[in-house]
């Protein structure tokens, strides 16, 4: 992490401060392809068609693996072939956990061929076969003209894939229904956890991002307020946690258009400096949206900006088109691996529920849970796991009967003692003989502190879901930190022990004092060590 994020923190990160990079982004050209400026495409037909000259004659290369295909057509296939095509895209929808994009006209290396409008019918034809063949819907996003070497107009389509729940359609909020059915109905679902945007709450704005891994973040910005003190903290969390993010002026009806270009400069101003090294892109289409949705996933430094009004919806289906074609920033191969491994869950949160029992909420961090899987809890304040059985699991306020890594769920443990949990515990396999620590070691970046930090001083870390204060007990190589000076730290939990892994991501604060690392070495200390070592 470039140790200048901390200008964010200290409040030295101001409009039209420290060098401008990269220019603002605005989308053109099919695939996502971009440039900076250019004159956008026209519209006709409700699609957005660009100029011939604006067209990039490459995309990037195919990829072996993600959810992205390129066809140069799909006509007339013959059945082996259209059983091969059948089987690619199932691989597809695996590897983007349900969606895929299909890029019709274009060859593997990228050539942007383009297809006559009768062999594109044909093409679209087979490609809807082969989803129905799956159980998926498809959907034109944009279809573009392209310059090639033919006196027939050409063009290339870009089309969603998604797989549906079986015999089930595609619903929204406004059809009426319970929030159950639309969670039952629905074939993709997107949580948005509300974090607190006063610094009084920071502590939970914290938690929310380290302890519930968001796959990216939403920054709202007031349009008539602009760029505020919280404003730069958020954004600067975000960039210490390496949590992508996309940004949202809201509030656009209160404001002229001028207040509300003004704050869009200052955000790409403040985006572009050293410190953030992103690229800002302005959506303002339903073009832009789509190609928004591919380069946010595709590159950690693109960031798109949206301007909207909740009141009047002004500009409210750009940010839905965006979230509704954006694919999961984790493929498969990850969620794989992370599967594969021993089952750990997070506590994050703690319910009593008539009828039911103890429940939990929190993530699975890997493996999976089943309904009826023993695990162990813990640590408890003497260091101890205790052993419990999961009732029952709800995802999305359904029933579920397997928890994958990656996924959020309540799990219910029926009649387990409430009163021996806390946030910051982890229910774990047993064969996975969990170590616990009082006292670690973590690399750390001190991004602001008003004087020096020294040996004693006293801080909230942040490691995941776990939140505790804990005392400095030594520098290495050095007496003293200041701004931006990086340093390896013993650190000791003042209340309880705590399970923690070697390389988990670190952040700590106290008042103005803030700094970000990673944990390098956890002094493991066994369940009957650990009151004397916790000084009790």
């Amino acid at each position: 992490m470039d140790s200048r994020v901390s200008e964010l923190f200290g409040g030295c990160c101001r409009p039209g401060g420290g060098p401008a990079v990269g220019g603002t982004l605005k989308a053109r050209g099919a695939g996502g392809s971009s440039s900076c400026g250019g004159p956008k495409g026209k519209k006709k037909n409700g699609r957005n068609r660009g100029s011939k000259a604006n067209n990039p004659p490459y995309l990037p290369p195919e990829a072996e693996d993600g959810n992205i295909e390129y066809k140069l057509k799909l006509v007339n296939p013959s059945q082996y072939r259209f059983e091969h095509l059948v089987t690619q895209m199932k691989w597809r929808l695996q590897e983007g956990r349900g969606e895929a994009v299909y890029q019709i006209g274009v060859e593997d290396n990228g050539l942007l061929v383009g297809l006559a409008e009768e062999e594109m019918r044909a093409s679209l034809k087979t490609l809807h076969r082969m989803a129905e063949k799956v159980g998926a819907d498809i959907t034109v996003l944009r279809e573009r003209e392209v310059d090639y070497d033919s006196d027939m107009p050409r063009k290339i389509t870009e089309v969603l894939v998604r797989k549906v729940p079986d015999n089930q359609q595609v619903v929204n909020y406004s059809d009426s229904r319970t929030a159950e059915e639309i969670c039952e109905s629905s074939s993709k679902m997107i949580t948005f956890i509300d974090l607190a945007g006063h610094h009084k709450y920071l502590h939970t704005t914290i938690f929310g991002l380290t302890s519930y891994c968001p796959d990216c973040a939403l920054l709202l910005v007031s349009a008539n307020t602009g760029i505020a003190g919280t404003t730069r903290e958020h954004l600067g969390l975000a960039l210490a946690l390496k949590v992508p993010f996309f940004i949202v002026v809201s509030k656009v009806d209160l404001c002229a258009k001028t207040t509300v270009e003004r704050t869009v400069r200052q955000l790409e101003r403040v985006l572009k400096q050293p410190g953030c090294h992103k690229v800002p892109m302005l959506v303002t289409s339903e073009d832009d949206a789509v190609t928004a949705a591919q380069q946010f996933a595709q590159s950690p430094n693109v960031t798109p900006i949206f301007t909207l009004s909740s009141v009047s919806g002004e500009s409210l289906d750009l940010l839905k088109v965006f979230l509704n074609i954006l694919p999961p920033l984790t493929n498969s191969k990850e969620q794989e691996e992370l599967m594969q491994q021993l089952t750990e869950f997070q506590v994050d949160e703690i319910y009593t529920v008539p009828e039911v029992g103890t429940v939990v909420g929190g993530t699975l961090s890997s493996g999976i849970c089943r309904e009826g899987d023993q695990l162990v809890v813990g640590p408890t304040d003497d260091g101890c796991f205790l052993e419990l059985r999961v009732c029952s699991i709800q995802r999305n306020r359904s029933a579920c009967r397997v928890l994958r890594a990656g996924q959020a769920a309540t799990l219910a443990l029926g009649d387990f003692d409430r009163a021996l949990l806390r946030k910051g515990m982890v229910m774990v396999s047993p064969e996975m003989n969990p170590t616990i620590c009082s006292v670690f070691e973590a690399e750390i970046v001190l991004l602001f502190h008003a004087t020096t930090f020294r040996r004693g001083f006293q801080v909230t870390v942040h490691v995941g879901n776990v939140r505790q204060t804990a005392v400095v007990e030594k520098i290495h190589a050095k007496d003293k930190l200041r701004t931006g000076e990086k340093a390896v730290v013993r650190f000791r939990f003042l209340k309880h022990p705590e399970y923690l892994k070697v390389g988990a991501k670190l952040l700590f604060r106290e008042g103005v004092t803030k700094g970000i690392g990673h944990v390098t070495d956890v002094q493991a200390i066994a369940a009957g060590e650990a009151q004397a070592n916790m000084g009790f």
